[in-house]
């Protein structure tokens, strides 16, 4: 058996974990949101439409806030189709995913679903097809009390209080020669610094977020970010990069160290972030949202799917990138959210992209079932528990060496600190085929991190694990029909003292709750 050890020391704090960084993404696009969130015609609809199934899975992952309406469809949508009666509103061609867009979901109905949902809105303008004018219009009408024509029409429409979006994303991936109305740098940097200039005269409360690189392997990527920060540094708040990864070819070794990647690619942006004058501590930061974010079978798309989407009719929410997600694809999601949370410091929010059915940890079926993809559990467990401060763990493993990434640390781990003491660690085996015996040094923690710089025992509240099911492999995932991955115990897991071991199954990804002895349990903090 591999052996690893880790030590925890609270001085090393990264920062405060950013609730915002579990949020995710609801587009108009395939069944995310018609036969995903919306289907009026399921057993389970409530009057208004929404799956109540669903819903209750949406409050079960405990995401935090919800980017909408898109993603690629927002640079060629219309916000005013989606407000109004309902019977009124245009059905119009989605030339993003070549697709019948109905406008039955819009603004109001998304906004209320949001709130039930728990989920703050980060609303996405239109910077392809439209521009300044229309960007503010939506912001008005959304967000003004009262006594103009957008807000008046707002109240006329059904919502007497503004809806108060503070997040706002100038336009998206604007980088990429597939994005309708894509610009170059300049262009959409111009753009962008004008369009957040009007937005902050009309509400000065908003935050910005400009469109980074869609992916790290564009040709433009940095120069990119070095460009529309040039134009934006002093009116946006945010600067997004985005981030899908996918096993190749059978390298599942480069696959789960996926992370790695994420690490270095948040590093560079940071990096230029600070070469901008943006960095923290500056009179105006910027912040990274990384807002999307995911595993996502991309080959599987542009090679099978895509073709047949775009060469045939125009049909009204086909299934478009609806992954089934394996335990190998939950441990590399776990392992990405551990980046993030690395990366607290620098990154001010995320969206795992999507949310029902669209490369999602939430899927649905017409008149079906709803149920939890192997991807829901490392997030809804980091979701819930990951509070109070962000510490990166000294580590001692071996490495593994990837085809596409190098040297790899064969656990991946990170912990976060509560003002009482308590600590939850996130913690990743990499190996497909070999237990790790983990040991993790919490002197430092015990020696004092509580609020009252006491020394505190520390008692053990949970250990779950997410790995191979019994009679499964790698590749197993859960359908419609059974759910057998999920979080089990993990086994071997003992306590003495500042010194805590377990036993990491291959391939997985664990989370272990520790609480100081005597001290009472949040449910809200610790329910899993």
């Amino acid at each position: 058996m591999l052996s690893a050890r880790l030590s925890i020391d609270p001085g090393t704090s990264i920062g405060a974990v950013p609730r915002r960084l579990f949020g995710t993404f609801v587009e108009h696009m395939g069944r995310s949101v018609y036969e995903g969130i919306y289907e009026p015609t399921h057993p389970d609809a409530r009057p208004d439409g929404f799956r109540a199934d669903v819903l209750a899975l949406v409050q079960e992952l405990g995401a935090t806030t919800v980017r909408y309406p898109g993603g690629n469809f927002v640079s060629g949508y219309r916000w005013e189709d989606g407000v109004g009666p309902r019977e009124t509103r245009p059905v119009r061609l989605d030339a993003a995913w070549h697709s019948v867009e109905t406008n039955q979901v819009g603004l109001h109905e998304f906004a209320d679903w949001a709130r039930e949902a728990r989920l703050e809105l980060m609303y996405a303008v239109n910077l392809g097809t439209r521009g300044i004018a229309e960007a503010a219009d939506v912001l008005e009408y959304a967000n003004h009390p009262a006594g103009t024509a957008l807000a008046e029409r707002r109240r006329t429409n059904g919502a007497e209080e503004p809806f108060g979006i503070r997040l706002w994303c100038l336009g998206n991936e604007v980088d990429g020669p597939w994005q309708i109305g894509h610009k170059t740098a300049d262009e959409y940097g111009r753009l962008a610094a004008e369009t957040a200039r009007l937005m902050k005269f009309v509400d000065p409360g908003v935050e910005l977020v400009a469109a980074g690189s869609s992916n790290a392997e564009m040709p433009t990527f940095g120069e990119w970010e070095r460009t529309v920060l040039r134009h934006t540094v002093g009116l946006v708040d945010h600067l997004s990069l985005h981030a899908y990864y996918e096993e190749s070819d059978g390298d599942a070794a480069s696959f789960l160290a996926s992370g790695t990647a994420l690490d270095r690619y948040i590093e560079q942006v940071a990096a230029i972030i600070d070469e901008a004058g943006a960095g923290p501590g500056s009179e105006h930061p910027v912040g990274i949202s990384v807002d999307e974010w995911n595993v996502w079978y991309q080959r599987r798309w542009n090679e099978i799917d895509k073709p047949v989407v775009m060469n045939g009719d125009w049909p009204e929410h086909p299934r478009l990138i609806e992954d089934a997600y394996s335990v190998t694809d939950a441990v590399v999601v776990g392992s990405l959210l551990v980046s993030l949370l690395r990366h607290s410091d620098r990154v001010t929010m995320a969206n795992l992209a999507q949310l029902v059915n669209v490369i999602a940890p939430i899927r649905s079926e017409p008149g079906g079932p709803a149920w939890r993809q192997s991807t829901f559990f490392p997030f809804q467990r980091a979701a819930a528990l990951a509070y109070g401060r962000v510490v990166a763990p000294v580590v001692e493993v071996p490495s593994i060496r990837t085809a596409v990434h190098g040297e790899a640390p064969l656990v991946d781990a990170v912990a976060t600190v509560r003002d009482d003491g308590g600590i939850v660690l996130f913690v990743t085996n990499r190996s497909l085929d070999q237990e790790v015996a983990l040991e993790v040094a919490l002197g430092h923690v015990v020696g004092g991190a509580g609020s009252t710089g006491r020394a505190s025992a520390l008692q053990l509240v949970s250990a779950e694990t997410l790995c191979t099911p019994p009679g499964g492999d790698r590749h197993t995932v859960n359908d419609a029909g059974a759910q057998p991955v999920g979080m089990t115990d993990l086994r071997g897991v003992s306590l003495d003292g500042a010194l805590l071991t377990a036993t990491l199954p291959a391939l997985s990804w664990s989370v272990v709750v520790l609480a100081p002895s005597g001290a009472p349990i949040s449910e809200e903090k610790l329910d899993v």
